[in-house]
């Protein structure tokens, strides 16, 4: 259910402000609707998050791990991350001075020892020398006046100095800048000594980190201490004033916020205002308030909160909570779009791995734990009733899980044709069919129940005819949806079962659900206002009914997932077999089943997201006018370790 809430004002003196944010915090049972905020502080305590989450950041490396961690201040833990990050600064300067060497090493590799200092000497001399690398041709065309000493001759290239001397010599040299060998600021020697000390620079700062892992607790602490402070600032600085007096003879202000709380706490809102003296106005929301969303279920449904929260859907205040629906009909579709019962078994096997070590450790059971041994156990019951196990054919299977399928969508009578009760000649259906009249049974059951919602909320108006207006039209459309797409012989227009013509029928319910749906969808205290409604906009009346179709063909997508997620893991098998009849080649098998199955795995759960989820948060979400706009209740209060 959604949690009621009351809308509040809260007035206090403006020299009193904070000292009532202190107050409502320790409480922690509001929810105030202020989002900015400004002020020195404010720009303050971002700084030291990025500050402290940025010596977290540098302190997430395995080798920090299982360190004992040290009790220390906001303040330490400040002190602390501004030293991190400091040494990370010069650590980051030393590696980059570091590669610079190394590309300066590796330039002069081909050169030997070179020490610039004895070129200088020789300049110093007189004797003005350069040094080049050319291919050897061009070197050959070098005039024989011009003084030149070979270093080192290869087939294709020459090393050589040059000595300038005459003009010649500098004309020779200009024409050659191109090739010249430009010398290191530093000896090759006084390179490999820096290195060195660079190593061991960096070394030592390596060791000053490590000795702060144990801070990276306190840090992170520090983190959340300070986001909350930042929600004190911008609940205090956000907060509206209105001066007493306009003459400046009195410098007294008010203060005040609007907000929400739940109705159950309010009693004790209103002791904390008497007590201190607050002005205390209390309303009913309204749809143009923007009430936060508070969800409250039993143990069961809750165990959908870690898929939910995951995704970020949080219904409207105004809206429904359709968790339990939402569990319910995901567990199904999970089990359909996995659909194989080894996939159960691994996905349970996880599931109580991780629900035994929580346990063990004497802590909580998270409900994502629950949450995925639930979805094991889905799919492995929707593998038993279609008798698919590890991508085999049904026939290689035990006797036992054939028998234990349900046989009208087993696999094992895949080759058979079910002739139903009402058909006479030659008229059937496979078992790939009833499995999608399943899937559209499936869209049948969760649309109307999103009407019945909807009609619930409307019983005591007449709007609630158009509701079930939109009740019949699903249901003859249903049939019209198993007459297109699934088998026209079989679901006939012509069909007559027991002298009711049902095909007739269909047609007929869709017709007046469409007409009752016209006059009484936009009913608001007059049909004729109401008819009027929908003639604006009859475009999308007409396409409505068309959306109703594609709604309900909508839901195939679980059949043809699941049925490709079957063909792979078969295809897989089929890939690997041939290799398990040989010892030499079975590792090289098993890596194939191993990632041919993980990978259709991986796919599967895309496929949950994609089209499981979407089914209920897009088509059953449609009818039922949700648009999931809410945002969480979140109250100020202390800091929770």
């Amino acid at each position: 259910m959604i949690v009621p809430m009351k809308k509040i004002s809260l007035v206090v003196m403006g020299d009193k402000k904070r000292e009532a944010l202190k107050k409502l915090r320790k409480a922690g049972i509001v929810h105030i609707e202020i989002t900015e905020g400004s002020g020195k502080k404010i720009d303050e305590l971002k700084e030291q998050i990025a500050l402290l989450e940025s010596a977290v950041f540098l302190l997430s490396e395995k080798k920090y791990k299982n360190i004992e961690q040290k009790d220390i201040t906001a303040s330490e833990a400040v002190s602390a991350a501004k030293e991190i990050t400091s040494l990370a600064e010069k650590k980051k300067a030393y590696l980059n001075e570091q590669n610079l060497l190394i590309s300066e090493l590796e330039r002069l590799k081909s050169w030997g020892e070179v020490n610039p200092d004895d070129i200088n000497d020789l300049l110093n001399k007189g004797v003005d020398i350069s040094f080049y690398e050319m291919p050897r041709a061009e070197y050959d065309s070098i005039p024989e006046a011009v003084k030149t000493i070979s270093l080192e001759k290869t087939k294709n290239s020459v090393k050589f100095a040059l000595i300038i001397s005459g003009d010649e010599g500098k004309e020779t040299a200009e024409k050659l800048k191109s090739y010249r060998f430009e010398l290191p600021k530093i000896s090759t020697a006084e390179i490999k000594q820096r290195l060195e000390e660079i190593s061991k620079s960096t070394e030592s700062i390596d060791e000053k980190i490590i000795g702060y892992a144990g801070y990276n607790y306190g840090m992170k602490k520090a983190v959340k201490s300070c986001e909350k402070e930042i929600e004190f600032e911008v609940y205090a600085t956000g907060m509206t004033d209105e001066r007493l007096s306009e003459t400046g003879k009195n410098d007294a202000s008010v203060a005040y916020f609007t907000g929400y709380v739940e109705e159950e706490n309010l009693p004790c809102l209103k002791e904390i205002a008497k007590d201190n003296f607050w002005g205390l106005l209390i309303e009913e929301p309204t749809e143009e308030d923007n009430v936060p969303t508070k969800l409250k279920n039993n143990r069961f449904v809750s165990l959908i909160y870690p898929l939910t929260d995951f995704l970020g859907t949080v219904p409207g205040y105004f809206e429904y909570d359709i968790s339990g629906w939402f569990l319910g009909f995901i567990l199904i579709f999970f089990g359909i779009i996995f659909g194989d019962g080894v996939y159960g078994l691994l996905i349970s096997a996880v599931a109580a791995v991780l629900i035994i070590k929580s346990i063990k450790s004497k802590k909580e059971i998270p409900s994502a734990f629950l949450l995925v041994g639930l979805f094991g156990i889905s799919t492995m019951l929707w593998g038993t009733a279609t008798c698919t196990w590890g991508g085999l054919p049904a026939e290689k299977l035990p006797e036992w899980l054939q028998k234990i399928s349900i046989p009208f969508i087993s696999n094992v009578y895949a080759d058979k044709i079910w002739y139903p009760f009402w058909i006479k000649g030659d008229a059937g259906l496979t078992t790939a069919q009833n499995l999608q009249i399943f899937c559209f049974s499936l869209a049948l059951v969760q649309l109307v129940i999103a009407h019945l919602k909807v009609a619930k909320r409307n019983r005591k108006s007449i709007k609630i005819l158009g509701d079930i207006g939109s009740i019949l039209q699903l249901v003859g459309i249903y049939y019209v949806v198993l007459s297109f797409v699934v088998n026209p012989d079989v679901f006939s227009f012509g069909l007559v079962i027991g002298g009711v013509p049902v095909g007739t029928v269909a047609l007929v319910l869709v017709i007046v659900g469409f007409v009752m749906s016209f006059v009484f969808a936009n009913y608001e205290g007059s049909i004729g206002k109401s008819i009027f409604e929908s003639l604006k906009n009859i475009v999308s009346v007409l396409l409505g009914v068309v959306n109703v179709f594609s709604d309900i063909v909508s839901y195939i997508r679980l059949w043809a997932v699941g049925l490709a997620g079957a063909a792979i893991s078969a295809t897989v098998n089929e890939l690997a077999s041939p290799l398990l009849g040989n010892f030499m080649f079975m590792i090289i098998a098993i890596v194939l089943l191993v990632f041919g199955h993980g990978l259709n795995m991986i796919l599967n759960v895309l496929s949950v997201i994609v089209h499981g989820i979407r089914l209920n948060t897009l088509e059953f979400s449609s009818h039922l006018d949700m648009s999931w706009s809410g945002h969480k209740f979140n109250p100020f209060k202390e800091q929770i370790d």
